[in-house]
């Protein structure tokens, strides 16, 4: 069994997908399969259900899933020994903060050099989890978190973006009011996959006394931007970052009028951490930029 064997399968119980998770390893598709066929053969059983549509975990492929997922953690941590962790600042978030990222670790670079900085792309619950095992040093989400060991430094808050084709009734306007945008659908992805998303627009619609009406959930495979575009009634909401890389050939941006879709940042820290000058100026470089984010075009 090969570490590359259990990263390749990581990635399509992840993805759901062979052709995706050879995208996110940087392989061909043959290839991974080809893995992932050799760690079946070596465990002897099956780890994953393949059809012309989809890839399905087996059973005995969700019980290997968190075992993978433990195993990558160690090969990260144990690639980081022959590192003085002096030198090193390994931040980890997910890509929708990578513009913001960008330039607060171009900033920290020129005022320490000598520090080797990483940027590493995990999800939620990962990031949370390589803080607390040290793998890394800051993690950034949206939203807050309570968990012992752990402190969230506040960096700001991140106005959503409204998002709608331009051939919504209210696409004319720059900024909207929530009461204007109650009787069309919202479209957002299940709340199982965006929580933080529905609590936030569901508690700014019981300020303006308006329900929320919720259009169809947006799939795996689609994105919000086009299922507006194929609903000129509908709207929906990005991050700002999102906001700031996406097409916008037929779509409209605008503001929500009374700064009510607003989302706390924070940078996770281990509670015990020695105070680092470059962790510091990174946190001050990061609230800047977090500070400037959110302005529709």
């Amino acid at each position: 069994m090969e570490f590359r064997q259990l990263r390749y399968f990581l990635a399509v119980g992840e993805e759901g997908s062979f052709s995706k998770a050879a995208a996110r390893c940087f392989i061909s598709q043959s290839a991974i399969s080809h893995q992932i066929a050799k760690l079946e053969h070596e465990l002897g059983t099956k780890l994953l259900e393949r059809s012309t549509r989809m890839v399905k975990l087996t059973s005995a492929g969700q019980r290997l899933i968190p075992l993978a997922a433990e195993m990558m953690n160690l090969e990260s941590r144990a690639l980081l020994v022959g590192q003085d962790p002096r030198n090193r600042l390994r931040i980890t978030a997910s890509m929708s903060f990578a513009t913001q990222s960008l330039e607060a670790i171009s900033r920290v670079r020129d005022r320490f050099p000598q520090v080797d900085i990483e940027f590493v792309i995990k999800d939620f619950n990962d990031r949370i989890t390589a803080v607390s095992s040290g793998d890394a040093d800051l993690a950034l989400i949206r939203g807050e978190v309570d968990r012992p060991g752990l402190e969230a430094v506040p960096l700001g808050r991140e106005d959503l973006v409204i998002v709608t084709s331009n051939q919504h009734p209210l696409s004319a306007f720059a900024t909207v009011e929530l009461a204007d945008l109650a009787p069309y659908p919202l479209l957002l992805p299940p709340r199982s996959r965006q929580t933080l998303i529905h609590s936030v627009v569901e508690t700014a619609f019981g300020r303006t006394g308006r329900p929320v009406r919720l259009g169809p959930s947006i799939q795996h495979d689609h994105t919000a931007t086009l299922d507006v575009l194929t609903n000129p009634r509908a709207w929906t909401v990005l991050y700002a970052d999102t906001a700031d890389t996406t097409p916008r050939t037929g779509l409209s941006f605008m503001r929500e009028a009374d700064n009510l879709l607003r989302i706390p940042v924070c940078g996770v820290v281990r509670s015990d951490s020695a105070p680092r000058p470059e962790l510091t100026h990174l946190f001050q470089a990061l609230g800047d930029s977090i500070a400037t984010s959110g302005k529709p075009h």
